[in-house]
């Protein structure tokens, strides 16, 4: 069964069951005020006659008293013990209809007691009770119209967005776009929301996608280069290495830079898709000052360059300390690409951060192209790439290692002054 049958059944159903159980509910409440209305008034009646029948004497018309508090319709008796003393009732005699009855002792006109009945014809309450049966039964039947009505709209109302939402899944799964539904700016209630989210969600895929396909198609291009040389070098080494050692010497160096390009680009692609899985992250107290030392150590060590470190404060930073180091190498292997002179290590504190920035006097970043730094293969200029030997992926790779950790990366750059990159650490109790 369609959920908007089994919508439309059970709203219907329902509020027949409610109408049915409303208007029997008003039927029985009248009538039992009906009823009960007419009983005390039989009571009032017989209180009445009964003190009545106390101040009567032998002279006294018994029928003319017993028909002034005689019930309209309806009929007196009294009985001495078990046998009927007098009675009046209607001059006609009245069809078998409902009536009410009530008994209680009095005082005869001799002073012994007697048992007087009042009986009180419900023929006009049973007449009034089944025109209103017979109105609320077509109060019902006629209301089950609009309900019948109202639950096709209902049904119409909650379904109609859901089938829309599933005709443009499965328009997208047809074309192989990412369709979206149309849907008012603002305003709109919980199914709105929900194609709200989406059309969000489906944003988020073709921007991934998007994402993705460039990503395969500037990682093809990056590959290709060195490839392309390789094969160059090597059909060069078979058709002259064997008989130029200069040729073949050449050739060699080519296809080793080529290849160690490759292995790099290679390994910074694996560490990007590490960097996107869930890692175990452990915060440690570090001392600030010793550690950026170390650091700039290991850089002059390695590249035979001059880093300066400027940290008097903060004394302690929380941070991963593994993936902290491999963050900063990055950037400053960056720095002293683009920057012949010394590159600075600076740290201040806020209220809530610790801030290491990392400054170089290089050629600097034109302003336009800032905030794409972080972005997979992009490059400020192709040239600068190619002659530094970089990929375009470290400063990615350092966007993702500070996604891990919690820090932000702001970059301030001018055009033949140099860059700083600063990382925003959170202290403790931020992180």
């Amino acid at each position: 069964m369609r959920l908007k049958t089994k919508i439309h059944l059970l709203t219907t159903l329902l509020m027949l069951v409610i109408l049915v159980a409303t208007n029997s509910g008003i039927y029985i409440l009248y009538e039992k005020f009906a009823y009960n209305t007419e009983y005390k008034q039989l009571q009032t009646r017989a209180d009445e006659l009964s003190s009545a029948l106390s101040q009567l004497n032998e002279q006294t018309n018994l029928q003319q008293v017993l028909r002034a508090y005689m019930p309209t319709d309806g009929a007196v008796y009294i009985y001495d013990g078990q046998h009927l003393k007098t009675k009046v009732q209607a001059s006609l005699e009245m069809p078998d209809v409902p009536h009410i009855t009530f008994t209680m002792p009095a005082i005869w006109m001799d002073r012994t007691v007697v048992q007087i009945k009042l009986i009180q014809p419900m023929e006009e309450v049973a007449n009034t009770l089944g025109l209103l049966k017979v109105i609320l039964v077509v109060v019902t039947i006629v209301a089950t119209i609009p309900i019948f009505l109202a639950s096709l709209a209902l049904s119409r109302l909650i379904l109609l967005p859901l089938e829309r939402l599933n005709e443009t899944m499965l328009k997208s799964a047809t074309t192989g776009k990412y369709e979206k539904i149309e849907i008012p700016d603002k305003g709109g209630d919980e199914l709105t929301n929900i194609n709200r989210t989406f059309n969000l969600m489906m944003e988020k895929l073709e921007q991934h996608y998007q994402k993705q396909q460039q990503f395969v198609s500037n990682a093809s291009h990056e590959l290709k280069t060195p490839i392309t040389v390789i094969k160059s070098y090597a059909k060069l080494l078979l058709r002259r290495g064997f008989d130029n050692k200069e040729v073949a010497q050449e050739s060699l160096q080519a296809i080793v830079n080529e290849s160690s390009r490759m292995h790099e680009m290679v390994l910074q692609l694996l560490e990007l898709a590490k960097n996107n899985e869930h890692l175990d992250i452990h915060f440690v107290k570090l001392e600030l000052t010793p550690f950026l030392n170390k650091v700039a150590t290991q850089m002059q060590q390695a590249y035979h360059r001059a880093f300066v470190v400027d940290a008097e404060v903060p004394n302690y930073i929380y941070s991963d300390e593994k993936m902290l180091k491999q963050l900063l190498f990055i950037l400053l292997d960056n720095a002293r690409k683009y920057s012949e002179k010394e590159v600075h290590i600076h740290a201040t504190e806020t209220v809530d951060h610790v801030l290491i920035t990392i400054q170089d006097f290089g050629v600097g970043i034109p302003t336009e192209h800032v905030s794409h730094l972080f972005e997979r293969f992009y490059r400020v200029a192709e040239d600068r790439n190619r002659k530094t030997g970089g990929s375009g992926l470290g400063l990615a790779i350092a966007h993702e290692l500070a996604g891990q950790l919690g820090i932000t990366i702001d970059v301030e750059s001018t055009l033949g002054e140099g860059s700083n990159f600063t990382l925003r650490v959170p202290k403790e109790g931020q992180l």
